[in-house]
């Protein structure tokens, strides 16, 4: 993101009332703010009530999602290894030149690629933490080939969410061997991700589709794992990516987690944006639609530690038209990001006020912006 002072003083004048439409666009422009949606949110979505999807007429090709994300005015779209993917999980070099092909005529740019290893049955019992050695080692594979579609798609960062790598049961697992057999894998993601000039993050969840836990249930865990992977090569290639949804999951303050990581040294390589309820599941619903206070404070770090990388619009809007669903999110995130930037130029107000704990001042200085500004 671009902060500085001429920027900030144009929230109350150019940027003042509420946002949308060209002004909006000409906001995340002026904050250099990269803002991106996974192709996932452009298409149909199922669930175990409505097997055939929503919206069953819809085309679901990556070409009609693509269209879909430019025709939501957004600019960048996060992909998943296993578009590009045979049945034997071989990369399909004409479908990589066929999106590529697509996305400089929609003037669209990879934002990130994500590793899929959740939905093909092969992973039920985990990816690289799987316990048979044989699908372990073609999932180390699949993950190393996932780097290679993320240089040749122009991303600057790869993503691992692992999501079938956990347990349902107690003493289904041995929770130490597991770990190990996850850390040594990122330590080899990392170094490959190294050779290709790419960043590498974990993304963090507490369960679902696990019903007992995950590899990597929260983003603190995930923030220890990359200081270790870091420390062990010697440079800053593994980081987080987090997902706001997730942190909500288990009841942690997400503005808070983004401070921590960034005192750990850690990079945020991504920011997935969405909503869900304190303590429910991981619902992504349409970013902004929950607690407004806790949205801000959570972008309001993000401006405070200098973060540069993209949001990723990561929701499934089940009966929801996708493209207002993008469009609603992305105008949110916007006003929300207003706010936050608003809040940032009065940060000395703010700490003068932190300094004393008086919680009443505190919240008198930020009233106003939230609620009317």
């Amino acid at each position: 993101m671009r902060v500085d002072k001429s920027s900030l003083a144009k929230l109350e004048s150019e940027y003042k009332g509420y946002l949308e439409g060209e002004r909006l666009n000409r906001f995340f422009k002026e904050f250099d703010i990269k803002f991106a949606a996974g192709h996932w949110s452009a298409g149909d979505f199922l669930d175990r009530f409505a097997t055939k999807g929503y919206f069953p007429n819809l085309d679901s090709s990556i070409e009609a999602q693509l269209k879909r994300v430019a025709e939501a005015g957004i600019e960048g779209v996060e992909f998943h290894d296993v578009l590009f993917l045979d049945e034997n999980l071989k990369v399909l070099e004409e479908r990589v030149a066929k999106v590529k092909e697509t996305l400089e005529k929609l003037n669209l740019k990879t934002s990130n690629v994500n590793v899929n290893m959740f939905t093909d049955p092969r992973w039920k019992l985990g990816s690289v933490t799987h316990p048979d050695r044989s699908v372990r080692e073609k999932a180390f594979e699949v993950l190393i080939q996932a780097a290679d579609i993320a240089k040749e798609l122009g991303s600057p960062s790869l993503n691992f969410w692992p999501g079938q790598d956990g347990w349902d049961y107690n003493f289904e697992s041995n929770y130490g061997l597991k770990f190990e057999w996850f850390l040594d894998a990122c330590i080899k993601a990392a170094r490959r991700c190294r050779e290709l000039g790419l960043k590498f993050g974990v993304e963090a969840k507490l369960k679902e589709p696990k019903e007992g836990n995950m590899i990597v249930p929260t983003t603190h865990l995930a923030g220890w794992l990359a200081y270790k992977v870091n420390e062990e090569i010697g440079s800053k290639v593994m980081g987080v990516t987090i997902d706001y949804g997730h942190e909500m999951m288990y009841g942690v303050e997400p503005a808070f987690t983004v401070y921590t990581l960034h005192r750990m040294g850690v990079p945020i390589i991504g920011f997935h944006v969405n909503s869900a309820k304190y303590r429910s599941n991981d619902e992504d619903r349409v970013f902004g639609t929950g607690d407004v206070w806790c949205f801000i404070d959570y972008l309001y770090a993000a401006i405070d530690v200098g973060y540069d990388g993209w949001f990723g619009e990561d929701q499934f809007t089940y009966r929801m038209d996708p493209v207002e669903a993008m469009k609603l999110s992305k105008e949110i995130f916007g006003n929300m990001m207003k706010k936050a930037l608003l809040i940032y130029a009065r940060k000395d107000e703010l700490e003068r006020a932190r300094e004393i704990g008086d919680q009443a001042k505190i919240i008198n200085v930020v009233k106003r912006i939230i609620f009317i500004e």
